[in-house]
């Protein structure tokens, strides 16, 4: 399992955004992408989708740019990533759409997986943006 590339440059720009303001000070997209190195067009993206999710919010004119829409703790990894991704569905027996698998009518497996899906889900949720916009302690071996 692998998040995509344009997930985890929202998570990037997401650390970046709550490091830089806390969720007060306004920003905009150039300044994120040079920050981060997130190509601008990407960053660009990143905001239109961060902000149709209500992540983040955005004011148009002078002054204008977007700041984080709640307190980067009250922000999860699992709602920056379902922002850009779309829910989290591990399978496509847990995102209800039409499937061709061809052992669902015999599998044993499909009734675990939605907790499979939930455990994966929580454990994202429980990661926030707070912990990752700081600055990791480093661990000296004994």
């Amino acid at each position: 399992m692998r998040l995509s590339s344009l997930a985890d440059y929202a998570v990037v720009m997401m650390s970046a955004a709550a490091r830089h303001c806390g969720g007060i000070a306004r920003l905009n997209a150039t300044l994120l992408a040079e920050e981060t190195g997130v190509p601008l067009p990407t960053a660009q993206k990143l905001v239109s989708r961060l902000s149709a999710a209500g992540l983040i919010e955005s004011t148009r004119g002078t002054g204008g740019g977007f700041r984080l829409s709640r307190p980067p703790a009250m922000i999860s990894l699992a709602d920056i990533i379902e922002a850009v991704e779309g829910p989290i569905a591990l399978t496509s027996c847990v995102d209800g759409a039409s499937q061709d698998c061809c052992v669902e009518q015999t599998c044993k497996v499909k009734p675990h997986w939605n907790a499979v899906n939930g455990a994966v889900r929580g454990a994202l949720a429980g990661v926030s943006l707070a912990s990752l916009s700081q600055t990791p302690v480093l661990q000296v071996p004994a």
